[in-house]
């Protein structure tokens, strides 16, 4: 860090604390050339993720998206919005763990699927509904076969 006073890059540590919010670390240093001291904050650096869509687009990665589509297959069902939330959290853990840059909608789909599965069956077949674009009866029942 630059002193911003004489602009030498040698300083030490002299305080530390997480900020009120808790997402960041306020610091006080002291320039070992001046002896000045001054404030910085360190913040954690997200790499922004980008879903590439179907139809070959992309766009940045929503939490949201994920749980309003939830919600809506969930609606008029037995479940408690903090398992919503839960459920949520999980999938965005998931996908800022695997690391990857580029996901495409078609991973978290499966992967909400996944966890949907077990929260609730029916919201489990009708975000499928949704989500794999059944195009008739048939390949709606055939899904429903292979569920149970």
């Amino acid at each position: 860090m630059k002193c911003i006073y004489c602009g030498n890059a040698e300083s030490k540590v002299v305080d530390s604390r997480s900020t009120d919010d808790g997402n960041s670390i306020r610091r006080r240093r002291e320039c070992l050339q001046c002896g000045k001291r001054f404030t910085t904050y360190e913040v954690i650096e997200s790499t922004p993720i980008l879903v590439v869509k179907a139809d070959g687009t992309r766009q940045p990665f929503d939490p949201l998206k994920i749980k309003n589509g939830v919600i809506k297959a969930c609606e008029k069902r037995p479940v408690a919005i903090r398992d919503i939330d839960a459920l949520c959290t999980s999938v965005e853990k998931q996908i800022y763990n695997s690391l990857e840059q580029e996901i495409t909608s078609q991973a978290i789909g499966e992967l909400v699927m996944e966890r949907l599965k077990t929260l609730d069956q029916v919201a489990y077949i009708r975000f499928a509904s949704v989500y794999r674009q059944f195009r008739d009866v048939t390949t709606f029942i055939e899904f429903i076969n292979e569920f149970k």
